[in-house]
């Protein structure tokens, strides 16, 4: 069982019915702020298609089904709700966080075949 940095009995309802979402346990275990957020077309009817990463995460890292999960959207934005203004982007949208800490869109500079 994981030991998630924000209890289950502490989110907050931030966002209704957004469906899942992909996150690493940097984020939601480690508490390592979200730096990369992007979304590709979703893969079944539940899927948001919203990916969230750190920008740390190794792909050795990510290929580690043990250090990944699927979780309900709110579930992730209790990590960075400052994200939200961003979740009704379309799919093949990216955004990183700068070094200054606001959010860049960056969705005509990726490699969306590497990412889907």
């Amino acid at each position: 069982m994981k030991d998630f940095k924000i209890p289950r009995e502490n989110l907050k309802r931030l966002v209704r019915g957004g469906g899942l979402c992909i996150a690493p346990d940097t984020i939601l275990v480690d508490g390592i702020p979200v730096a990369l957020i992007y979304r590709v077309m979703p893969s079944t009817m539940y899927d948001s298609g919203w990916r969230f990463f750190t920008g740390s995460e190794s792909n050795e890292y990510l290929s580690n089904s043990r250090f990944n999960g699927v979780y309900e959207l709110n579930t992730v934005v209790n990590y960075c709700p400052d994200t939200i203004p961003f979740l009704d982007s379309p799919p093949y949208s990216a955004f990183r966080r700068s070094d200054g800490g606001e959010w860049v869109n960056i969705s005509h500079d990726v490699d969306w075949q590497q990412w889907a």
